[in-house]
């Protein structure tokens, strides 16, 4: 007979996600007409950014890759690079008389609209949308920015394939020559990100859940290539390949969605857990998660990987420092609380 803990475990799963589990194979296509990431990528697929690196400009197209390919500075180690991108920017391919793009936009997978936002100034990807695809009951989150034209509502169901919209140039720091569609493939952190974003910025947030602060990216473009080459592939196991860059111990607390949304993270399921520690990409991407006998009052840093260069270089800011004297920076303090937010 099931357990009445068990029984209420499998409820709240299950209310974490608003659509029906869909089967375990993942069926996924890129967005746009421009599927040169599968001859090679380069510059035929990303888009380049524009940089000015000590007085040289130049227009490098690995500015459109996923990771920290932007903003290089000098250090003793070499050049390093500081700012974090967690989507890909594909390259417009058509164009009208005037220069406009009209390359069409389509959902990567069936899912369902959970987000549109009309109002470019209410966020750095401009007018956006975020699909929720469950796949193995879990949910994930494709995001699609800087659109010119949104031609879905929210909560519509989508095929793959179907068209979505119009790719632009809305958004933060984005010209017509540069028009792209940004893309990402996300986990999400916590239902209660609202009320901690209320709590933590003055700005307000007209994105809900969705916004850009509550999904984590992962490498969506080595994703695209593992699941060519090996079409059984889930987003565990992708992620099993990631290398575990640091650890946090966070309190036991009722409001840990990150369990609920992927218990396939969950390495130790004791129910005497008196806290979780949680294993991270440098990308901030969550890897997996361990229940520990011993209780921690706030988050804790368990471990980081040794590195020449400092850690906040490395980690999107969340930590700083290197070796044994790394420690959770002032912003990876906050978003370790929103992991239990309201705890």
């Amino acid at each position: 007979m099931m357990s009445r803990s068990f029984a209420i475990a499998l409820a709240t799963i299950a209310l974490s996600v608003s659509v029906p589990a869909q089967n375990a194979k993942i069926e996924i296509s890129l967005p746009t007409d421009n599927d040169a990431l599968f001859r090679g990528g380069g510059p035929d697929f990303y888009q380049y950014v524009d940089r000015d690196y000590q007085g040289v400009k130049s227009t490098p197209w690995e500015g459109g890759r996923y990771g920290v390919v932007r903003d290089p500075i000098q250090t003793a180690e070499g050049i390093v690079y500081t700012r974090f991108h967690e989507g890909i920017d594909i390259k417009c391919l058509h164009r009208d008389p005037r220069g406009e793009p009209l390359d069409e936009v389509r959902a990567i997978a069936d899912g369902k609209v959970v987000h549109t936002n009309h109002v470019p100034g209410y966020s750095n990807y401009g007018r956006y949308i975020v699909i929720e695809h469950l796949w193995d009951g879990c949910p994930y989150y494709s995001l699609y920015g800087h659109l010119s034209e949104i031609d879905v509502n929210g909560a519509q169901r989508v095929s793959r394939g179907q068209r979505i919209g119009r790719m632009g140039y809305t958004g933060e720091g984005i010209n017509q020559a540069r028009a792209h569609l940004h893309l990402e493939l996300n986990l999400m952190f916590s239902r209660n990100f609202e009320s901690w974003h209320d709590r933590n910025f003055p700005d307000p947030n007209h994105n809900g859940i969705y916004n850009g602060l509550n999904l984590a990216g992962i490498d969506i473009a080595r994703f695209f290539l593992e699941h060519q080459r090996r079409p059984e592939l889930t987003v565990p196991q992708f992620l099993a390949d990631e290398e575990v860059f640091y650890r946090v111990a966070v309190p036991n607390s009722p409001h840990f969605d990150l369990k609920k949304f992927y218990p396939w993270m969950i390495k130790n399921a004791s129910g005497s857990a008196k806290s979780w520690e949680i294993s991270f990409a440098g990308s901030g991407v969550p890897l997996s998660i361990e229940g520990r006998g011993y209780s921690v009052s706030q988050a804790t840093l368990t471990f980081v990987k040794k590195s020449a260069i400092d850690s906040a270089y490395l980690t999107r800011d969340q930590l700083a420092g290197r070796g044994e004297h790394a420690h959770l920076t002032e912003s990876g303090m906050r978003f370790m609380r929103l992991l239990t937010w309201p705890d």
